[in-house]
């Protein structure tokens, strides 16, 4: 959607702006040289005298102007100078000055915090990775090293040790290329109209049979947890929406891995969808009942690497990598939907709004 632009009212007639100042030199100037013409003619002094008097004022004055313009220059020169060679903590004063001066160091003061969340965000993401992949990788080095050692025999259960830490680097580097590819945005999205309740429905099969098999994985964990049931609640029954399957899998997925990880023994995670505003919108939640996420943390829980303070209470969780709710954010965010926390009276209950065939359509050619 195109918004308008925001013009600031009447900025042409700002009183402080840098055109207003220039003016006010001018002004200034033709007044002292009229002045000092006037005298002249009143009091018979030689004209040259009375010459060199007002270039001489007229100079003093034009400095003190230019100075008030140039210095801040030269400093936003130099701060863009460090800001090129990686120096994100310097910044521009006379951020509260009213003319376009005080605009532009707003501005670059603006972009050196946003580059210094970037380039800490980047350092973060270098280290959470580096740290990711280590744990699998010391772990199947331990066993591989165990095994030509001879103080373990290459036996089945040792294979599927090794096994299950390469299926778990795997999954890691995948998440890894999905957040890379969405950022990029070269991740098409490809939009239809489908059942809810067939298609929930098989996504949350898919979630039982892994979990029966080695554990529900989604790229977030590896857990073991064949002691939660999984409820699904659709209403109505014959509910259509208009999204990328593909996608919304990758959310629902997630969000089930998710609250599995977080739920107590034998607990039970639900799956509801209702229709939304819009034509073909949805409205899904995903609601668990284990310790719930405290209020301070709920808008950073989508955020990459972020694993929470609350630790995992149900069995068999290894406390996941902390990209997949970041998967189901940006998954969310190609359709153009909403997706948090809502407010539960029992554990936690992430909402995602979905908004249906306009909006859906049009991501789709921009895709």
């Amino acid at each position: 959607m195109n918004l308008p632009s925001r013009r600031p009212p009447s900025r042409n007639l700002r009183p402080f702006s840098i055109k207003a100042k220039l003016g006010t030199l001018v002004v200034v100037s033709v007044f002292i040289t009229t002045g000092l013409l006037m005298v002249a003619l009143r009091t018979k002094t030689e004209l040259r005298f009375i010459t060199v008097f007002s270039v001489i004022a007229t100079l003093l004055i034009t400095q003190f102007v230019a100075h008030g313009l140039t210095a801040p220059l030269d400093e936003m020169n130099t701060v863009a100078k460090g800001i090129s060679h990686g120096e994100y903590t310097r910044r521009v004063s006379g951020a509260d000055r009213r003319d376009e001066l005080g605009d532009l160091a707003s501005t670059i003061n603006r972009m050196a915090d946003d580059l210094e969340a970037v380039d800490r965000h980047r350092k973060e993401l270098v280290a959470n990775v580096s740290h990711e992949l280590r744990t699998p990788i010391a772990a199947l080095r331990a066993v591989l090293e165990n095994v030509v050692d001879g103080v373990s025999a290459a036996d089945p259960e040792t294979m599927r040790t090794a096994l299950s830490q390469t299926e778990r680097l795997g999954r890691l580097v995948e998440t890894l290329l999905d957040l890379s590819r969405l950022d990029n945005g070269v991740v098409p999205l490809r939009a239809r109209r489908f059942e809810v309740w067939p298609y929930l429905s098989g996504v949350l099969k898919e979630a039982n049979l892994a979990a029966s098999q080695r554990g529900l994985s989604s790229g977030s964990g590896n857990h073991t947890r064949t002691d939660v049931h999984l409820h699904l609640d659709v209403s109505p029954p014959e509910l259509t929406a208009h999204a990328d399957a593909e996608r919304l899998h990758q959310v629902v997925a997630n969000l089930i891995d998710n609250a599995v990880k977080h739920s107590p023994a034998h607990g039970r995670v639900t799956v509801r969808a209702r229709r939304g505003p819009q034509p073909e919108s949805l409205d899904l939640e995903v609601l668990d009942e284990g310790p719930g996420i405290p209020e301070p943390e709920r808008s950073r829980v989508f955020e990459r690497f972020n694993r929470g303070s609350t630790p995992a209470p149900g069995p068999g969780t290894d406390g996941g990598t902390g990209l997949g709710l970041a998967i189901a954010r940006w998954a969310v965010d190609l359709h153009g939907g909403r997706i948090g926390v809502a407010e539960s009276a029992r554990g936690c209950r992430i909402r995602v709004t979905l908004p249906g065939v306009q909006q859906n359509t049009r991501l789709t050619y921009n895709s």
